[in-house]
């Protein structure tokens, strides 16, 4: 074998070798930027390798899901979209879960439902709907919805135990949401949501706000995916 054959021999040994390695190292993300995959780890670190999840704004059973990864790995949780067509895919798609077809506000009530022609967009806030007007997205239909506070959610479908894992994509209603865990006694170990605003250019700016809340009530943030934010209480990770 000469020094041409022999370098071809090598390539292709290397290159069959990288590929192989690839395909056992290879791990499916659901989420919009890999959110799921830091998850994974951050419980993997936490020894809980059947973590429970609410899923607030759940959006679709696979597609920009933070939790369809945990559900195919056998966890099991609670999903909550208030979007027919997609609530009745969780249904179909993710029978082992707990799937509701309501909203989260502050109290039992009917609000205003805004759909967008980007599903994923929907939302109960007047202010976020008036935001991605001005983006330039199309207000497709606004409907009538019924909504629960998030202590109905727990206390009926949790057994009263808040869930290991909060996934949290409500836009622009998340602070709605988060002021209702009760941080001393019963909440999630680690919470991923949407910390920017929607921008049609991509410069949407960071929520301070809602990071500084949720480190003031005792988390740290992990990690940033620029769109999303991942944080985990503090107490818990340091004992782990």
């Amino acid at each position: 074998m000469n020094l041409i054959q022999h370098i071809k021999h090598s390539l292709k040994i290397f290159l069959k070798e990288r590929k192989n390695t690839h395909l056992l190292n290879f791990k499916k993300s659901y989420s919009q930027c890999g959110e799921d995959l830091i998850v994974r780890f951050i419980f993997d670190q936490l020894k809980i390798s059947s973590p429970s999840y609410i899923d607030i704004g759940a959006h679709h059973p696979y597609v920009i899901s933070n939790t369809s990864s945990l559900y195919l790995n056998g966890s099991k949780g609670v999903n909550i979209e208030p979007n027919p067509p997609f609530f009745d895919l969780f249904t179909k798609e993710r029978p082992n879960d707990i799937n509701l077809n309501i909203g989260v506000s502050d109290k039992e009530q009917k609000l205003e439902y805004f759909e967008f022609n980007e599903p994923a967009l929907n939302t109960f806030s007047k202010d976020e709907r008036d935001n991605l007007i001005k983006e330039g997205k199309t207000l497709t239909a606004t409907k009538i919805v019924s909504t629960n506070n998030l202590a109905f959610v727990i206390g009926n479908y949790c057994n009263n135990l808040f869930p290991n894992f909060l996934s949290l994509d409500v836009e622009g209603y998340d602070m709605v949401v988060l002021n209702q865990i009760d941080f001393e006694k019963n909440y999630p170990m680690v919470i991923c949501v949407e910390t920017i605003s929607f921008s049609a250019k991509g410069n949407g700016l960071k929520n301070k706000e809602l990071i500084d809340f949720l480190i003031s009530k005792g988390y740290f943030l992990h990690s940033d995916t620029y769109i999303n934010s991942v944080f985990v209480k503090k107490d818990v990770w340091d004992n782990k």
